[in-house]
């Protein structure tokens, strides 16, 4: 895995497994892998994927069971889903507008260029 120097790294993980979330790799009422497991795959201290484990209980896209491990919870894709959208919305598409504007790029190249980006991925 790749970190960027822009996110805090913790940031980052939870980021990570929620595209893991929204792909389906990891399905409601899933174990998610353990936090040593995490640590392993991405060559991160525990310690920093614990905090992304944390903040992932906190807004309750996971549950713990004790015991047992740490399991998505029934609506964490939809929860996710709505979280990345509301920030595309509120964050990125913002900006984005600004330096659309700043540059005087038409609407209709913008959402041309943006269609071929979609179409190769």
């Amino acid at each position: 895995m790749d970190f960027q120097q822009t996110q805090p790294i913790f940031l980052q993980i939870v980021d990570w497994l929620c595209d893991q979330i929204i792909a389906g790799d990891i399905a409601a009422g899933e174990q998610i892998p353990s936090v040593r497991e995490i640590a392993a795959k991405t060559g991160v201290n525990p310690n920093t994927v614990q905090r992304a484990v944390e903040r992932m209980l906190m807004s309750g896209i996971i549950q713990s069971q004790r015991g047992k491990g740490n399991f998505l919870t029934n609506n964490a894709r939809q929860q996710v889903l709505n979280e990345r959208r509301e920030k595309l919305y509120n964050t990125q598409l913002p900006k984005l507008a600004t330096e659309i504007k700043l540059l005087g790029l038409p609407l209709d190249d913008i959402y041309q260029q943006l269609e071929q980006l979609i179409k190769k991925q």
